[in-house]
């Protein structure tokens, strides 16, 4: 049997891993844009509870991740320099080039060594496979020559936001919230590894606009982040990265499979940042295609809607809290005229997935501190 993997990102290596791991006379070959070591971005962050998928089904993998990742047990909110302590609502964090390595270390252990730095523009280049995987990616050649058979389609979200760095360590994930006479700006910050933290900024499209921002470079719109969030950093400077401001991808495909071709992670959906949940979706999407193959004895015609039938609601579900999540941050300038208590209540139940009754039990001493205000 053989397997085209195009894309070395988690999703990528993940699967290639599993399906070596279960199927060692495969031919398994993976292939990648960039070179190994070429990554974009700083941390990622993963819900505190996200890697228990591996801990039972693939103890290895968890082992090698675990004792790398920094984790803590709250998040707090930054409003008109006022602090808000949401309590039982961890994350844990990698740096997002270290969880590359560690995947790639797995995979070389079941004999498969990807091919980075090959650019692929054609399938016709992938020769004859068995199964061709789309894991390249919000860009994937794979859904774009099969868009009308996949019912491909993106839309972006008007804000804008670029990922940056900073030698800052976090207590707990913190969102920063700035209103200043140029515009709306809010941080979402966390911590990834001793002394390294993740500082994505975030500005709404008419600050974004208004600033100049779409005109500067990368030194001054580094500056002009710097300064408005110079408490948070304590002063100290932000390292750029492929800093480059964006629009966040929204990525759909009515269906998830075509032919010989089936798409996961970021090539099939997109989850938008503030849920923390895109990598783990896609380790979750390669878990549940392997799955698929092994029980129907690896025959693509019936694995590949048997994994879209499995994986679409579950899925959805998250997108659509995703979706939720990220239209209100769409509007987080309007959000800013509440007062603290109110305004960490609209951000902790955005999304539609926590009401007041189950944050009584996630979050039992918020919950205690907004009620104080209205008894």
């Amino acid at each position: 049997m053989r397997i085209a993997i195009l894309g070395a990102g988690p999703a990528g290596l993940y699967l290639s891993y599993l399906i070596k791991r279960r199927r060692p006379d495969a031919d398994v070959v993976v292939i990648e844009q960039n070179q190994a070591d070429a990554t974009f971005g700083f941390g990622v962050v993963f819900s505190d509870r996200a890697l228990e998928f591996l801990r039972d089904d693939d103890p290895d993998t968890f082992a090698a991740i675990a004792p790398q990742m920094e984790s803590w047990s709250d998040m707090t909110l930054v409003h008109k320099n006022e602090r808000a302590v949401i309590d039982g609502i961890g994350f844990a964090a990698i740096g997002r080039l270290k969880l590359l390595e560690l995947l790639q270390a797995r995979l070389r252990s079941v004999g498969v060594q990807p091919q980075f730095g090959r650019v692929v523009k054609s399938l016709d280049e992938l020769g004859e496979a068995d199964l061709i995987v789309g894991a390249d990616g919000v860009n994937s050649l794979v859904r774009h020559t099969y868009a009308e058979e996949f019912g491909a389609g993106i839309g972006y979200l008007a804000n804008r936001f670029a990922w940056f760095g900073t030698s800052k360590p976090f207590d707990t994930l913190t969102q920063t919230f700035r209103h200043t006479p140029i515009g709306n700006f809010n941080a979402h910050h966390y911590r990834y590894a001793p002394g390294r933290s993740t500082f994505i900024v975030e500005v709404d499209a008419a600050t974004f606009v208004g600033t100049g921002l779409e005109r500067m470079d990368d030194a001054d719109s580094r500056a002009l982040c710097q300064k408005v969030f110079a408490d948070a950093l304590d002063g100290r400077p932000l390292i750029s990265n492929n800093s480059v401001w964006r629009r966040f991808p929204q990525v759909s495909n009515a269906r998830w499979h075509h032919g010989k071709h089936v798409l996961i992670g970021d090539a099939l959906h997109t989850a938008h940042f503030s849920i923390g949940s895109g990598t783990r979706l896609a380790m979750e999407d390669a878990i549940a295609l392997n799955r698929a193959l092994a029980e129907h004895k690896d025959d693509i015609v019936a694995a590949l809607p048997a994994f879209e039938a499995a994986r679409r609601p579950i899925l959805e579900k998250i997108v659509a809290g995703a979706n939720r999540s990220a239209a209100w941050y769409e509007n987080f300038g309007e959000h800013m005229a509440l007062g603290i208590k109110d305004f960490a209540m609209s951000y902790i139940t955005r999304s539609g997935r926590v009401d007041i009754e189950r944050l009584r039990k996630l979050s039992p001493g918020f919950v205690r501190w907004v009620q104080d205000e209205a008894q």
